[in-house]
């Protein structure tokens, strides 16, 4: 079974369905996987045998009716890390172990904004994968361990290649596609929900999406930071859902044609195309057609930096957000963030 693959601006996601499987009510919290606060070598290529035998028990293939993705056992007694659009439509998938074995699953929880979920399965004793915290160092080794195209207990190596990225484009799509880790490590489709390691065998993101050749991109992958994972993955487990910063605006990146009709001197910053009646946004004086220049001061050039930055907001938080309404004049405001909504995606 081959994973399908959809375009996301520049970007192709790793999709294996096309709509959100309901969040089932979790179970009572296991063990969680400990967080590992140590430096990390930079590793080399020769670190990579032995890394891919310790880490390849931990990753598992998930299969679905659409297609296929990875999954990373996060606890021993059975619950699977993997991206929400790998079991996206499903209540129940596969699992493909490195030893051959197949058990079903359930999917316990998901969150769209994060593209992360959960899955339980009823083997026991599983090899529970560490998961690194603290970001990677640019330049050190980036192991990918997954399925890609159906491949089971696949490995490719590479170098962590940048931190914080947003990739163009794909804010109207989907809000997943922010602040993630780039990689030079091979990534295909159905690694999505994967490992991507380092060279002490901890896993420092969950394999998320690539731009493929036919954008003119060689090896550019990302990964969702252990960290966003982890922390995600535990709030599913306490309450089923994740909390989230929430601005209460629609961003919506210039064209030229919409800085020609506004007398822009270019296309960088965002456009507010709505706002949400009695939202932070609102709350805050902002209104439709408001031009966002900068968060607390760094410049916002696209849709996708400024969901970045609520990426690394919380609930609660007050931003500054400096603002350029239709009429030119130019003013900084203070937003308080609160959590997103349930019905909004």
């Amino acid at each position: 079974m081959q994973s399908t693959t959809k375009a996301a601006g520049l970007v192709a996601l790793f999709l294996a369905a096309s709509c959100t499987a309901p969040p089932a009510q979790p179970t009572a919290p296991p063990p969680t996987p400990p967080a590992v606060p140590a430096p990390a070598p930079a590793g080399s290529l020769a670190d990579v045998p032995a890394v891919s035998a310790e880490l390849l028990p931990s990753v598992v293939k998930v299969l679905t009716s659409g297609g296929n993705g990875s999954g990373v056992v996060y606890t021993a007694d059975g619950l699977i890390l993997t991206n929400e659009h790998v079991v996206r439509g499903a209540s129940t998938v596969q699992l493909g172990f490195a030893d051959g074995r197949r058990y079903p699953g359930t999917v316990q929880a998901v969150d769209v904004i994060t593209d992360l979920a959960l899955v339980q399965t009823d083997r026991r004793d599983l090899p529970v994968a560490r998961f690194r915290t603290e970001l990677p160092v640019v330049g050190e080794l980036a192991i990918a361990i997954g399925s890609p195209l159906g491949f089971e207990n696949s490995v490719t190596a590479g170098v962590i290649s940048g931190l914080h990225r947003e990739i163009p484009g794909t804010a109207a799509e989907t809000q997943a596609l922010v602040d993630l880790i780039q990689t030079d490590a091979p990534i295909s489709p159905g690694n999505s929900g994967g490992a991507l390691v380092n060279a002490r065998g901890e896993v420092i993101g969950i394999s998320e999406a690539y731009i493929p050749p036919q954008a003119g991109a060689v090896s550019i992958g990302f990964a969702i930071p252990a960290a966003t994972a982890v922390d995600v993955a535990e709030q599913l487990l306490t309450t089923g859902r994740a909390r989230h910063a929430f601005a209460g605006l629609e961003p919506t990146q210039i064209t030229p044609q919409i800085a020609a009709q506004l007398n822009l001197p270019g296309t960088d910053g965002v456009i507010v195309a709505a706002i949400v009646a009695g939202g932070p946004a609102a709350n805050a004086g902002l209104q439709p057609g408001d031009l966002i220049l900068a968060v607390d001061a760094e410049p916002t050039r696209r849709p996708e930096d400024f969901l970045g930055t609520l990426r690394r907001r919380n609930p609660g938080d007050t931003i500054n957000i400096t603002v350029r309404g239709p009429g030119g004049q130019e003013r900084t405001t203070q937003l308080t963030l609160t959590d997103r909504p349930a019905f909004s995606q």
